[in-house]
């Protein structure tokens, strides 16, 4: 079958089971975009910013599991896209980015909308390809959208220049992938598994450290049984948020700079730290210098690059953690006779003393909104069950904090990179995936502004998700800080020409509230929820100076958080 590399693009990610592409057109990729009107495969979604179309993918992905896919133009095409690649990258999100470029003769010329794509996305992709031969074409978006979903996985970059796009070849779609230089790595030996479960029976103060891979691997019915047998206490990252119920008894709650005391507190005092998909980022461990001083430390990860990076493993085993657990389980009720709940009796004195300090308490207010209070209601209205993507900042840390996650998938943050905007394009991939669910954006005054945009996409494409914008008309975080390590000089950090976010978001077409009493939170969100085919953007005007408690410090340890002031 002859066709255009352009239609061989398209005919490609119907291969790959492509349903959404979500992107920006431009003169580099318009082969591209013409082939796409000639079919009705795959749905083309026009966002209006080309960051606004990573973030869109990496919430498809993060909701669903499935690679997002994303189509841009050369140069600024590209460059506006970087952002929203390396926030999938530092989440291990799968990606498949598609990027038109200037026509082969001219690449290295400084042509019109030229842009080394391949080099500006080098350090942000787990790898890049670009083009020469309209023949690599089928072979290339292949071997992309097997390294973006094996492994650790990640952002794939295709670029394409324009000439190959409109080349013609035959169309054979490869069915398997073979690439020498890249091996997933090999299943954990029964040895390592006996050797690991040896160390967790003799613990008399373990902690189990579950982060954002048991999402990415499905494993968090493994994690469970796991969590379970043992009788150990267990925490989540904030990318690993509903791997384990919320309510659970076993459960202390997330750790790290804003996680809660019993958590951070059992991470520092631990003998054994069981660290299952996590990679002991600056946020979880505080000073690396005071982190768990008495801790043996076991390392279960895909991704051998991240053992021994930060911290050094006492037992480190390289496997997909849903694997690692099933053969954990399997090995634990071999032995089940051996599980010894006496030898962590007092370990669990300890921690209900350290819950006994509620580190999460604030104080109710009837004259101004708390933002705990909104998510609070949030989560009380929805069931739990939303899907709930954030932007970055308090209003992030609240949502983790005070939400309630009891299943995957359903938190779509950016974690690693901390993107500002994520959170409305993030929540449009989302509704595509599930257009039944109820998806909010919980989000601040200062971040919904950078992609704000995208609310015409929401419009086109009748996208009713629900916006939770915690309004303090400060750049809420940054204050913070600045009130804990800068003396209240609030450099920069307050946002004194805030537009009318209720005429805003009608001018796009959609419904606008603003809620200024508590007393109205509940009745605004039960409102908002029952309109199932509207966008509602409630902009809910909260306490100005509340902090986000605890909280680890530059240079501190787990044992040294700030915790809210006493009553």
């Amino acid at each position: 079958m002859q066709l255009t590399g352009a239609d061989i693009v398209v005919k490609s990610l119907k291969e790959e089971g492509v349903e959404y592409v979500f992107g920006y057109p431009g003169g580099a990729a318009l082969h591209i975009y013409d082939a796409f009107h000639r079919q009705d495969d795959v749905e083309h979604i026009l966002v209006r910013h080309e960051q606004g179309a990573t973030h869109a993918a990496d919430g498809f992905a993060r909701s669903t599991g499935k690679p997002g896919v994303v189509l841009v133009t050369s140069g600024p095409g590209v460059t506006n896209a970087i952002t929203g690649i390396a926030t999938a990258y530092m989440d291990s999100i799968p990606m498949v980015v598609l990027s038109g470029q200037v026509m082969k003769p001219l690449i290295g010329y400084d042509a019109f909308q030229e842009i080394d794509a391949v080099g500006i996305s080098r350090p942000c992709v787990k790898h890049n390809f670009l083009i020469q031969d309209v023949d690599d074409i089928t072979a290339t978006i292949k071997k992309a959208f097997h390294l973006a979903t094996t492994g650790r996985p990640g952002p794939v970059l295709v670029d394409i220049p324009k000439d190959i796009t409109a080349q013609v070849a035959e169309f054979l779609y490869p069915e398997t992938v073979d690439m020498r230089s890249y091996q997933t790595p090999a299943a954990a030996t029964p040895s390592e598994i006996v050797t690991a479960v040896e160390a967790m029976l003799n613990a008399k103060k373990p902690i189990i450290y579950s982060g954002g891979g048991v999402v990415l691997a499905n494993g968090q019915n493994e994690l469970r049984d796991f969590v379970r047998k043992l009788g150990f206490p267990c925490t989540n990252t904030l990318m690993g948020l509903g791997a384990y119920p919320h309510d659970d008894p076993l459960f202390l709650g997330m750790l790290g700079m804003h996680g809660t005391y019993e958590a951070n507190m059992a991470m520092h005092d631990a003998d054994l730290i069981i660290a299952l998909g996590a990679r002991f980022d600056d946020r979880i461990t505080g000073t690396l210098n005071g982190f768990a001083p008495d801790a043996k430390v076991l390392h279960v990860d895909i991704d051998p690059s991240v053992i021994d990076k930060n911290i050094k493993a006492d037992i480190a085993i390289v496997d997909d953690v849903k694997n690692v657990l099933t053969m954990f389980n399997a090995e634990l009720t071999r032995r089940e006779e051996d599980i010894n709940a006496e030898l962590v009796k007092d370990w669990w004195s300890e921690i209900a003393d350290w819950r006994s300090r509620d580190s999460l308490w604030y104080t109710p207010s009837d004259t101004v909104i708390k933002p705990q209070f909104v998510v609070q209601k949030l989560h009380e209205i929805t069931g739990g069950n939303a899907y709930v993507t954030s932007d970055v900042g308090q209003h992030q840390m609240f949502a983790a904090q005070f939400y309630g996650f009891s299943d995957t998938h359903k938190w779509i943050n950016s974690g690693g990179l901390g993107t500002m905007g994520f959170g409305l394009p993030a929540a449009m991939g989302v509704k595509f995936a599930h257009r039944d669910s109820d998806v909010a954006c919980v989000t601040g005054e200062g971040s919904i502004q950078m992609c704000i945009q995208e609310l015409a996409t929401c419009k086109q494409y009748d996208l009713p998700v629900k916006i939770i914008n915690l309004n303090n008309r400060y750049l809420g975080m940054v204050r913070q800080w600045q009130e804990f390590n800068y003396e209240k000089r609030y450099s920069n950090s307050y946002m004194d020409s805030l537009p009318d976010f209720v005429a805003l978001t009608e001018a796009y077409g959609h419904v606008g509230m603003q809620i200024d009493k508590p007393q109205d939170v509940e009745g605004a969100l039960r409102e908002a929820f029952a309109m199932k085919d509207r966008l509602v953007f409630m902009d809910f005007i909260t306490d100005r100076e509340e902090n986000v408690y605890p909280m680890i410090e530059a240079g501190k340890a787990h044992h040294e958080m700030r915790l809210r002031p006493a009553k």
